[in-house]
């Protein structure tokens, strides 16, 4: 056996010690793990294969993978990936890994800024790929961010129902109130705060062409002449509002721009407001995003910890008043997602080509793996400008969500009691 083919035997043994993994190389095959449990085989089409992986198996395990270098021949790729990730964050703290963290966080900051250019062009990489693209595996009501399982056994419909419903409840909607939603995707949720929640005025703002396109298109179909749309930057927003929201958009901010996102919300946000930011995080300590995913699916994106939003919440002088951390929510939204997407496959292949549809599939089934066995999870931060604002305990959560499940079956109007 090669040295090369030596080093990979004993990296993959650190990672794979229950279950079993054989590895087809060039030259033979090996096997490791235990025989106790899950079964996946890989083959690697050249040697050169296996000397890219190990010198950087985060970025060359979804390259080699969507090139057809490294092919699954027994299992499927959810299974390979639980096999690798079973030891959770602590894969992380091999020497080589920290290594190449570090490198990966200067870099970061030096070529991931996200000023205003860069945020667009970011935006228009991933989120500007069709709208028949994205429903494909989107629910009904197309929202693109972590779902609320609130109960076993909710389809994914229900979930984001349930999602829509909790932050409406968390910013303590009454009717009336002008509310923006930074980062409003297709515009499900700006809909539902007006339709729903009796909003006064909504604004929604997205840098996504095709995402926009789509959300004014559902307000005038539905009549809502008080919901607004607009291709616009947070930082060029103006005004005064009584609620704001962002749901999976901070995630690209990055943490050079923290202090001008939340002095900006500080700046809009009224003094009696509510502010919600929903958001994928670690519940560990500061990392770096997987390389992968920032090349080829997230440009520039940064998945922050709670210190890093909480220090920059007090840095703008406003005041957090409640989080949730949501733990393997977003796992199960992705697995609806990859299920989905792998069911109408041939319609993303028409529609775009093979490469891509190996992309979405490993992207979504290493970011499932995240949230399931890694440190990923979402935070909802709940920030307001004074302490007074919000009920001291959590109890109007449940009554709020009630009263707007009523409201969605038509059981109750916005301005009952």
């Amino acid at each position: 056996m090669k040295w090369t083919e030596r080093l990979l035997r004993a990296f993959l043994e650190r990672l794979v010690t229950r279950g079993a993994l054989d590895v087809f190389l060039p030259s033979g095959k090996f096997s490791i793990g235990d025989g106790a449990g899950p079964h996946a085989a890989i083959r690697f089409a050249d040697a050169k294969a296996v000397v890219e992986l190990l010198r950087d198996p985060d970025m060359k395990f979804g390259e080699l993978y969507v090139e057809g270098r490294l092919t699954i021949v027994a299992g499927d790729l959810p299974t390979l990936v639980s096999l690798l990730f079973q030891h959770g964050a602590a894969m992380r703290r091999d020497t080589a890994r920290k290594a190449y963290d570090v490198w990966r966080r200067v870099r970061h900051r030096v070529a991931g800024a996200n000023d205003v250019w860069r945020a667009r062009r970011n935006v228009e990489r991933h989120y500007d790929l069709t709208a028949q693209f994205y429903d494909l595996f989107l629910d009904e009501d197309r929202h693109y961010s972590c779902a609320y399982f609130e109960t076993p056994g909710l389809s994914l419909e229900e979930a984001q129902r349930a999602k829509r419903r909790r932050i409406a409840a968390k910013l303590l909607m009454a009717p009336g109130l002008r509310v923006l939603d930074v980062g409003c995707g297709f515009g499900g949720l700006a809909l539902y705060l007006a339709e729903i929640a009796g909003a006064g005025e909504v604004e929604g703002v997205t840098l996504s062409q095709t995402q926009i396109e789509v959300a004014r298109q559902r307000a005038q179909a539905r009549g809502l002449k008080h919901v607004r749309f607009d291709l616009r930057d947070y930082r060029d927003l103006d005004g005064v509002y009584d609620r704001i929201v962002s749901v999976g958009m901070f995630e690209h901010v990055g943490p050079d721009h923290y202090d001008a996102f939340f002095g900006k919300c500080a700046s809009l946000l009224a003094e009696d407001g509510v502010m919600l930011l929903h958001t994928i995080g670690h519940s560990s300590t500061p990392g770096v995003t997987n390389p992968w995913i920032v090349k080829y699916v997230f440009p520039g994106g940064y998945l922050p910890a709670l210190s890093e939003i909480s220090a920059a919440v007090e840095r703008a002088g406003l005041l957090v008043a409640d989080v949730e951390v949501l733990r393997r929510h977003y796992a199960d939204t992705l697995g609806e997602w990859r299920q989905r997407f792998a069911a109408r496959r041939d319609e993303a292949r028409a529609l775009y080509d093979e490469r891509l549809c190996r992309m979405w599939e490993f992207y979504l089934t290493i970011c499932e793996a995240a949230f399931r066995q890694l440190d990923a999870v979402v935070f909802q931060v709940q920030i307001t400008r004074r302490n007074d604002v919000v009920p001291i305990t959590r109890a109007y959560l449940a009554q709020a969500e009630a009263k707007l499940k009523r409201i969605e079956a038509g059981r109750e109007t916005l301005a009952a009691e």
